[in-house]
């Protein structure tokens, strides 16, 4: 049995041409509407892999821009608040030299105790309630916390924040000082902040004390 088999060569030519060109429209098409040259692996490969990888780098640079810009918030509110501290700080002061002068009563030195008192708590308030994001950032809490401001893992700064209760703010904690032998003389004495670690030491403090009897205690 004879098999017949009709060929049009220059149709298939023409079909193959027309499915290039298509292809290529479709291609064309796609990277006018996205405005990028590679859409997918196979226009390519390796590109593409540059372009996801460039693309995660942009992200990451973009959201580190978004923390460096909290840092700043947090770094404003804590600065507007202790500006406010400072004030409170700066009127206790003017009232403690006021109470200090002989023209006081007792009665008067007690209304302006009142007033001191009543300043202490508004400091205490505002390190108690002066917050980002739910973190109280003036309490003494706030410590060592790091902010991611770059793509890479060791891109980031560490914020600290003292405390600006009334108890802390300018007060020694503890602090000895003991000579070893029963004469006076020169001593050093070295003070280390808890907070930041830094050093102050004061030199050439003169002691002298007489422990004759006549000048005892007790």
């Amino acid at each position: 049995m004879a098999f017949s088999i009709n060929t049009n060569i220059g149709s298939l030519i023409a079909q193959r041409n027309l499915s290039k060109t298509n292809k290529a429209l479709t291609e064309s098409l796609e990277r006018l509407s996205t405005g990028l040259r590679i859409n997918k692996a196979a226009d390519d490969a390796s590109g593409l892999a540059i372009a996801d990888k460039l693309k995660a780098t942009g992200l990451g640079i973009g959201q580190a821009l978004k923390n460096a810009t909290d840092a700043i918030s947090l770094i404003q509110i804590a600065d507007g608040a202790l500006e406010e501290a400072i004030n409170i700080v700066n009127t206790i002061r003017t009232k403690a030299v006021q109470a200090a002068s002989d023209g006081q009563t007792t009665e008067t030195r007690r209304l302006i105790q009142n007033d001191i008192d009543r300043l202490l708590e508004e400091l205490d308030s505002i390190a108690q309630n002066t917050t980002f994001n739910g973190q109280r950032i003036l309490s003494g809490a706030f410590v060592n916390k790091a902010f991611q401001v770059g793509a890479g893992s060791n891109e980031t700064f560490n914020v600290s924040i003292a405390s600006a209760e009334s108890t802390k703010v300018g007060h020694v904690t503890s602090a000895n000082l003991s000579l070893l032998s029963n004469d006076g003389g020169q001593v050093q004495l070295t003070m280390t902040s808890s907070i930041t670690g830094e050093q102050l030491t004061l030199n050439m403090i003169d002691i002298q004390y007489n422990n004759k009897a006549e000048n005892g205690m007790g």
